[in-house]
């Protein structure tokens, strides 16, 4: 797990470096032929960057996005309108039928179906249309690290193409010098708080709620935490009624409209007795945890999870898990 995670920096620079006439093509298509409806199909980790996808997109583009319940086609048989439909479906494998049978059921409708994978030969990337592949390369961990940071990218790529946003495209250029720093970044003080923890919140907001529902995903695979996570806004509707006497959050706060809302309410958890890990820019007042900035604020969450992966391998193994095979689980997960 943390060969790969560290190898991320190199996944991306190869991903940048290829397929750039397909991104222009379906930014080119997407632009002079907006869709009606946009919806990702997505589970686990991959789920997780579709939600980073759809935040950029509706942020950025104006255009509501979907996230899929598989099983109104797989089970429930769902006529779902195909007409103006974008889907768009994550996989590190592209096995799983629950991806499969909703991207092959939108194309034959006539929807636009886009795939995002690392394995260009698999039943998922037959079924759509356009397909990118990740250029990750064969990832062993059962817990994704670089294949997730690459799809993070690849949806920022999508985005960029659509909006032909210059700005954004020259970010995404010099990411991989980020995220190299981002790899080298201390997280250790965070390994004595968490190492006996049974319990965790993980908040994050905007563009950055898609790595905290990763990083909690992590927590509960390789270290076996009961870890939730939760908008910085989401918290307040109830789950904080749980955060007394040193109760351990993670907060990530990396820049963007959402950061002075997060810093509020870690310092609202502080007041309440919870043991709070800020996760924030250098320099900024309370934070353990020092995040790396990249080209782009909307980028900078995926600099985030690359600070963030080699301390949850870590933390793993301070807590007696061996974080390459989690217990009752499998590479390849395959759903219905």
């Amino acid at each position: 797990m943390l060969e790969e995670a560290l190898s991320a920096p190199d996944a991306v620079a190869r991903q940048m470096a290829a397929d750039p006439l397909s991104y222009a093509r379906l930014g080119q298509a997407l632009q002079e032929q907006p869709p009606g409806s946009v919806l990702t199909i997505a589970r686990g980790s991959s789920d997780h960057a579709a939600h980073y996808l759809a935040y950029l997109v509706m942020a950025r583009l104006g255009r509501l996005v979907t996230s899929l319940p598989m099983s109104l086609i797989t089970l429930y048989q769902s006529r779902i309108h195909c007409e103006g439909l974008l889907s768009m479906a994550f996989s590190q494998s592209g096995q799983s039928p629950d991806l499969i049978a909703p991207t092959r059921f939108f194309r034959e409708g006539g929807a636009r179906t886009v795939a995002f994978v690392n394995a260009s030969g698999s039943p998922l990337a037959a079924a759509a249309e356009h397909v990118f592949e990740l250029h990750a390369g064969p990832e062993k961990s059962v817990a994704a690290t670089k294949s997730y940071i690459a799809q993070l990218v690849a949806g920022a790529r999508v985005v960029a193409a659509w909006q032909q946003d210059d700005a954004l495209r020259a970010a995404l250029n010099v990411l991989p010098i980020a995220l190299q720093e981002a790899a080298r970044l201390d997280w250790s003080s965070a390994l004595p708080v968490l190492q006996n923890a049974d319990r965790l919140f993980v908040l994050g907001r905007g563009t950055g709620l898609a790595v905290a529902m990763e990083a909690a995903l992590k927590l509960k695979e390789t270290c076996g935490i009961q870890a939730e996570a939760f908008s910085g806004a989401e918290v307040k509707h109830g789950p904080m009624a749980l955060v007394r006497d040193g109760y351990p959050l993670l907060v990530f706060a990396p820049r963007g409209p959402a950061q002075a809302g997060l810093l509020a309410i870690a310092e609202e958890m502080r007041s309440r007795g919870g043991r709070v890990l800020l996760a924030a820019p250098i320099g900024t007042p309370g934070a353990e945890l020092p995040l790396a900035t990249t080209g782009n604020e909307d980028l900078d969450p995926i600099a985030l999870v690359q600070s963030f992966y080699p301390m949850v391998e870590a933390l793993a193994r301070a807590r007696g898990f061996n974080p390459d095979v989690p217990p009752n689980l499998a590479k390849v997960t395959k759903t219905h």
